[in-house]
């Protein structure tokens, strides 16, 4: 009995820790994957099962018999199991309310979806108490039997940390992951009343896998949203991935789909987003040509929209190093977006270690990683903007898109000042209509008047793509003239983090919402 016991918890701990971060995805796919989300999710967890560990130890006492556990595992892991069925609804409603933001529904969605864990996690919370229970014989053990129980449930826990994230999610989905993790503990739960407690005792329970069967098939087919204009959608290792169309327009949108990461029309040139923005940079320099750009590198490179641009300015010449973590929004890019430029070369990894390993010169860094509250700290310090510096020509320009929100600068002045430690020009603008924001940082000293002079230029040459003259004459008339000197984000310290969630949360209570792209 003993060694079954241990197998139990084992699978129970995995099922926790497994159910927990399936829960940041299922969550993430509407409210975002913020630390505030994931602060929400893993406190109210912990406070679930430390409701468990109370109420197992209680109930071990009380009815100290492996059929009072594994009862109480086979209704944790059928709850389980049931999670994002119960789910999908309060999300939807979540996901409309993001279209209009209705803060009363959104909070109240949220507050329901974290509820719905309640039950769940508590009863698995309970398993490790009963089995030290069941298991101590003999008091002057009473240690070590507790310590190895523990000890194989953290073993579990372990190995649930990983299984979703890198294999159940990215193959199966969300909701099979939930249905997977807890038809198995189920399958322990029943084994475990069968060996323990009885043939009849178990089949008591046999309808818990059949009513799971028929829930799985009957919403087999569901969409977790079900945004208008939706063509498709699937999970990744990474994000939630929502193609969508608006009128003649595909739209890439990530995770709580408030940002527009990549756009696409087989006609149109000009979206008025930042994606235009990346390709201007090097006109601060004066008497540039578009004929010496000839290296561009774009960390961030999404569905392909930036690369587009570029290729469409400067022709196929324009040698292009996407860096993309997520493979399979390349895949979609690929699919929907029409991103198969021969001079673009995908290379998926961590932009900053891409960046670095790469032996090529740039004539352009786009830096396209950022959207509050998701910015990725390591990409925002003197160390790797220095790593950019080493990776662009000696004409060069690194350009970065940033949001912000309605009288909060605190983030570009943060970047800007920041990236001013390494190069000795930063130019800003800020694109109309949208809290977007570009910083270009220059090797050498630029002027504003130099940049002018090339549109004026360029407004004369014919053989010039249209595109580029419509995107410098944007920049110049929103360049902004200055920028708060202010904290120097390093690898060290870099709180980012806090300056973002506190601009989101103002923004948030004053009641606004804009889609950053």
């Amino acid at each position: 009995m003993k060694k079954y016991i241990l197998f139990t918890v084992f699978v129970s701990g995995l099922t926790t820790l497994g159910a927990e971060l399936a829960a940041g995805r299922l969550i993430g796919n509407v409210f975002g994957t913020s630390n505030l989300v994931w602060a929400s999710i893993i406190g109210l967890i912990l406070i679930y099962l430390t409701l468990g560990y109370f109420l197992g130890g209680k109930w071990a006492d009380k009815d100290p018999s492996p059929l009072a556990m594994y009862r109480i595992l086979a209704w944790g892991a059928f709850t389980v199991a049931l999670v994002p069925y119960v789910a999908v609804p309060v999300l939807r409603s979540a996901a409309a309310a993001f279209e209009v933001f209705s803060m009363g529904v959104l909070a109240g969605s949220f507050i329901v979806v974290l509820i719905l864990f309640i039950v769940p996690i508590t009863l698995l919370g309970t398993i490790s108490p009963y089995a030290i229970r069941l298991s101590v014989d003999d008091a002057s053990k009473a240690g070590e039997i507790s310590g190895r129980i523990y000890g194989v449930s953290t073993l579990g826990s372990f190995i649930g940390t990983f299984l979703p994230t890198i294999i159940l999610i990215p193959t199966i989905g969300t909701t099979k992951t939930f249905l997977l993790l807890g038809s198995f503990l189920l399958f322990v739960a029943l084994a475990g009343l069968g060996q323990f407690a009885g043939r009849k005792e178990m089949l008591k329970l046999m309808w818990m896998p059949v009513a799971l069967a028929i829930i799985a098939v009957i919403f087999s087919n569901q969409a977790l949203k079900k945004s208008n204009g939706q063509v498709y959608e699937t999970e990744s290792a990474y994000n939630y991935i929502q193609v969508q169309r608006q009128g003649d327009y595909t739209i890439l949108k990530l995770n709580d789909g408030q940002g527009v990461h990549s756009i696409y029309h087989p006609d149109s040139l000009y979206y008025n987003g930042p994606w235009e923005q990346f390709s201007v940079g090097p006109y601060f320099y004066k008497d540039r040509s578009p004929d010496s750009i000839k290296h561009m590198a774009i960390v961030g490179l999404a569905a392909g929209t930036a690369a587009r641009q570029a290729t469409l300015i400067y022709g196929e010449d324009i040698q292009i190093d996407g860096f993309e973590i997520d493979p399979k929004i390349v895949e979609v890019g690929r699919s929907y977006f029409d991103m198969n430029q021969p001079n673009l070369n995908v290379i998926i990894g961590d932009g900053r270690l891409g960046l670095d390993r790469s032996q090529t010169k740039y004539d352009i860094i786009a830096i396209d990683a950022y959207r509050p509250p998701y910015i990725p700290a390591h990409m925002t310090t003197v160390e790797f903007f220095e790593i950019c510096a080493s990776h662009l020509a000696d004409d060069g320009v690194l350009t970065l898109n940033v949001g912000s929100t309605p009288g909060d600068r605190r983030l570009i002045d943060g970047l800007a000042t920041t990236m001013a430690q390494v190069f000795p020009s930063i130019h800003i603008m800020d694109i109309p209509n949208t809290l977007n924001t570009m910083i270009f940082a220059t090797k050498q000293t630029t002027y504003s008047e130099d940049f002018l002079n090339n549109l004026l230029g360029f407004t004369q040459d014919t053989a010039l793509n249209p595109l580029l003259v419509t995107t410098m004459s944007s920049t110049f008339t929103n360049l902004k003239p200055d920028y708060t000197t202010t904290t120097v984000f390093t690898d060290d310290l870099a709180p980012i983090e806090w300056i973002v969630n506190d601009m989101v949360v103002r923004f948030v209570f004053q009641g606004g919402l804009e889609i950053l792209q």
